[in-house]
C-alpha cells in the first residue's frame, strides 16, 4: 500500500461524505453527511481567542485537517477547538487514521497541525479521547506525552430483555407521590422558553458536579443548540420531575432518538442537588425504559464516568450492560512538543 498521502483543510460541503465514512469508523452511533452540515450550521464561522487574566487562553476557535490519498479519499482527520466554556488554556482533541493506514505516520502529521495551531494561539494543555480498547492508540499517545486522567463506559440496555420490577415500580412511585415529586414530559408540560430554561437551571446546577467535568455550562442558546435539542430531540423524549407544591422542575432526562439503529441515547440525567438522595434519578431512569418500550426502541444507550457510582449503580440494577469504555487523555503542549521532536521522523 502506496504511504503517499497529502494533508490540507477540511473542504466543506465537499468533503462531508468522505469526512462521515471515516468517522463511522471510531464513533459509537452512525453520523452521517447531512448531520456533519448540521452542526456546522450551528457553529461560529470566525474564531475569538485572548488571554484571561491569569494568562490563560480563553475565547473560541477551531482549525480543522484532513489527511487525503492521491484519489481525494480521506484517510485521515484533526480537530482541535475551544467553546467559550472550556476550561481556559485547553484545547479539546479528535485525531482519526482509517485502521488500514495506521503506522504511516499519518497521526504523527496531524498531531504536529494541532500543535503548531495550539501553540500560535497560547493553549498549554491537550484534551482528547480514545477508545479503551485500541492499546495501538494508548501507545501513539503516551508516546507523545499523554497520560489517562479519566477512564468513562458506555452502557446499553437491550429492551427486549429489559423488565423492571413492576412492584418496585408502583412502590417507589407512590412513595416519591407522597413527597409531592410528579413526573411528566416537556411536551406535557408545554415546550416553552419558560419551561427549557427551568430545565437549563437544572443543568445549570447539576452538570458542574458530575465526576470529570471541566470548563464551565455554556449559556442558554449554546445549551439548547448542544446539549438538550441534539439530534433526535423531542419534548416527548425529555422527562421532568416536578415538585408538586411549588411547581419548581427538580430533575431531567434527555432521550434522543437514533433513527439509524433505532435506539434512544440517554443524554443526560440530571438532579438538583437539594432533592438527591430520594431516588428521583432511578425513578426518571425507570420511566426512560417505559417510554423507549412503549416506542419500540431496541435499546437505550449511555455514558457515565467510572467514578460515578450512583448513577452507575442504578444502571446496573435495571439491567443495562457496560460495553467498552474510553480514556481521556491529557498533557501539557510543552510536553507533546518535546516529545515529538524526540520521535524519529517527527518534531515541530
Amino acid at each position: 500500500m502506496s504511504n503517499h498521502y497529502e494533508l490540507r483543510p477540511l473542504k466543506v460541503p465537499e468533503d462531508y461524505e468522505s469526512l462521515a465514512e471515516l468517522l463511522n469508523t471510531f464513533f459509537s452511533e452512525p453520523i452521517s453527511a447531512g448531520r456533519l452540515q448540521e452542526d456546522d450550521a450551528n457553529l461560529y464561522t470566525v474564531g475569538h481567542t485572548y488571554k484571561d487574566d491569569d494568562g490563560l487562553l480563553a475565547g473560541y476557535d477551531r482549525t480543522r485537517c484532513v489527511a487525503v490519498t492521491k484519489e481525494n479519499r480521506i484517510i485521515g482527520y484533526v480537530w482541535s477547538w475551544r467553546a467559550p466554556w472550556t476550561e481556559p488554556g485547553c484545547l479539546n482533541n479528535t485525531v482519526v487514521v482509517s485502521r488500514e493506514h495506521r503506522g504511516r505516520g499519518i497521526g504523527g502529521s496531524l498531531l504536529e497541525h494541532l500543535l503548531q495551531w495550539g501553540e500560535g494561539l497560547g493553549a498549554s494543555k491537550l484534551v482528547s479521547e480514545m477508545w479503551d480498547d485500541d492499546p495501538a492508540a494508548r501507545r501513539f499517545a503516551e508516546r507523545r506525552g499523554f497520560a489517562v486522567e479519566r477512564h468513562m463506559f458506555q452502557s446499553v440496555l437491550e429492551l427486549e430483555r429489559a423488565e423492571p420490577s413492576i412492584v418496585e415500580e408502583k412502590a417507589l412511585f407512590e412513595e416519591l407521590a407522597g413527597q409531592g415529586i410528579r413526573f411528566r414530559t416537556l411536551a406535557e408540560a408545554g415546550e416553552t422558553e419558560e419551561n427549557k430554561r427551568k430545565i437549563y437551571e437544572i443543568y445549570r446546577r447539576s452538570l458542574v458536579d458530575i465526576p470529570g467535568f471541566t470548563g464551565g455550562v455554556p449559556d442558554f442558546y449554546e445549551w439548547l443548540k448542544w446539549h438538550l435539542q441534539v439530534e433526535g430531540y423531542d419534548p416527548e423524549r425529555v422527562l421532568l420531575a416536578v415538585d408538586g407544591e411549588r411547581g419548581d422542575y427538580v430533575a431531567v432526562s434527555n432521550l434522543p432518538y437514533k433513527e439509524a439503529t433505532n435506539g434512544i441515547y440517554h443524554e443526560y440525567t440530571g438532579v438538583c442537588p437539594e432533592y438527591r438522595g430520594r431516588k428521583i434519578a432511578r425513578a426518571l431512569k425507570i420511566r426512560a425504559v417505559q417510554l423507549a418500550k412503549q416506542q419500540g426502541a431496541a435499546y437505550l444507550k449511555t455514558d457515565n464516568d467510572s467514578l460515578n457510582g450512583p448513577i452507575l449503580r442504578i444502571n446496573q440494577s435495571l439491567g443495562y450492560v457496560p460495553l467498552r469504555g474510553s480514556y481521556r487523555v491529557v498533557a501539557d503542549l510543552a510536553a507533546v512538543k518535546k516529545a515529538l521532536a524526540s520521535l524519529p521522523g517527527e518534531g515541530v
